[in-house]
C-alpha cells in the first residue's frame, strides 16, 4: 500500500458505489400531486387523512373526502380552504390550496350524530387521482360488513395498519374539545375496530378501512382511544348515500359490492341508512369564498 509492505492478506474487491441510508422517507404528510387517498390533508390549523377520491355518479366531477372536523374550520357553512398537506404538516395558504370545503354534515352536541364527513371541491379535476396510497385502484365500496372481519387501512400517522371489527351497533361519547365549541358529541350505531398497535391517532382522521383481501371501503376512521388501539368508524355506505357518492375510478366510477344479509341475521351485520335517518342528518353546502 502506497509502496509500503504489509504482513496482513489484502483483497480488492470492485464493488457498486456505496451510499448512506440515513435518506429522507417519502412519509405521508409530504406534499403529492396527483392527490391520493392516504396523505395529508386539512385547513391551515390541522392535518387529517385524504379518506377516499369520490365522484359525482356519473364520474364526471371528483371530490376530496375525509372528516367534518378535517375540512371544516368552524362546523358551519362559513368558506374553509383546503391545503394538501394540512397545516399541521407545512401546508399554507395559496402555495398549498387544493380546493374548498364544498359539502358536509353538520356536527351536533344535542342529538345524536351518524357521521363526521366532509368533502372538498378541487380548483380542477386533474389535482386528484382515484387512487389509494400503498394499495392503488380501489374497485369501490361494500354495502356491509360484521363482526370479526379484516380491514386495512393507510392513514396520514399511523401509514399501513390493520383490524379487526371489534363490534357494530356500538353508541359511543366523542369528545371534540378544541373544535367548534362542541365538547362531548354522541354518535349512534358506529364501529369499533380494534389491533394490538396503535391504528387511529391524532392525524389519522378520515382515513378510510377496506376490507383485507378485495380492497374494498368499507369504513370510515374518525377518532381513536388515547393509546391508539381502537379505531371509531361508521360505514363507507352512509357516506354514499348522504352526498349521493361513490368511488372515483380512472375510467368511471366504482362498484357497490352488495353483501346479502340473511334475515335472521340482520343484527350481525351494519346496515344502510333509512329514510328517516336519511332526512335527521342532511348535507349541507359550504359558502364560496
Amino acid at each position: 500500500m502506497n509502496g509500503k509492505k504489509s504482513e496482513v492478506p489484502i483483497v480488492y474487491k470492485s464493488t457498486p458505489r456505496f451510499r448512506p441510508h440515513a435518506l429522507a422517507r417519502k412519509s405521508f404528510t409530504d406534499k403529492v400531486r396527483p392527490i391520493i387517498a392516504g396523505y395529508s390533508i386539512g385547513t391551515p390549523a390541522v392535518s387529517g387523512t385524504v379518506g377516499l377520491i369520490i365522484s359525482s355518479r356519473t364520474g364526471r366531477q371528483k371530490y376530496i373526502f375525509s372528516n367534518n372536523h378535517v375540512l371544516n374550520e368552524t362546523n358551519s357553512s362559513r368558506y374553509s380552504v383546503t391545503l394538501q398537506p394540512g397545516g399541521a404538516d407545512g401546508g399554507t395558504n395559496p402555495r398549498n390550496k387544493v380546493g374548498r370545503l364544498d359539502r358536509f354534515v353538520k356536527l351536533s352536541s344535542t342529538k345524536a350524530n351518524y357521521i363526521d364527513a366532509a368533502t372538498s371541491l378541487p380548483i380542477r379535476n386533474s389535482l386528484l387521482s382515484p387512487r389509494y396510497a400503498k394499495v392503488g385502484v380501489l374497485p369501490g365500496y361494500v354495502t356491509s360488513y360484521r363482526i370479526g372481519d379484516k380491514f386495512k387501512k393507510v392513514g396520514r400517522t399511523t401509514g399501513l395498519v390493520s383490524g379487526t371489527v371489534d363490534s357494530i351497533h356500538t353508541d359511543v361519547t366523542i369528545s371534540y374539545e378544541g373544535y367548534a365549541n362542541l365538547g362531548n358529541v354522541t354518535f349512534k350505531n358506529q364501529t369499533v375496530i380494534k389491533s394490538q398497535n396503535p391504528i387511529s391517532l391524532p392525524g389519522d382522521s378520515g382515513s378510510v378501512w377496506l376490507t383485507s383481501r378485495e380492497n374494498y371501503a368499507a369504513a370510515v376512521n374518525y377518532a381513536g382511544s388515547s393509546d391508539g388501539r381502537l379505531s371509531i368508524a361508521y360505514p363507507v355506505q352512509w357516506v354514499m348515500q348522504v352526498f349521493n357518492t361513490t368511488v372515483a375510478r380512472p375510467n368511471g366510477t366504482g362498484v357497490v359490492k352488495k353483501i346479502q344479509v340473511p334475515a335472521r341475521a340482520k343484527q350481525q351485520f351494519i346496515q344502510p341508512l333509512t329514510a328517516k335517518q336519511l332526512r335527521e342528518i342532511p348535507s349541507r353546502r359550504a359558502k364560496r369564498n
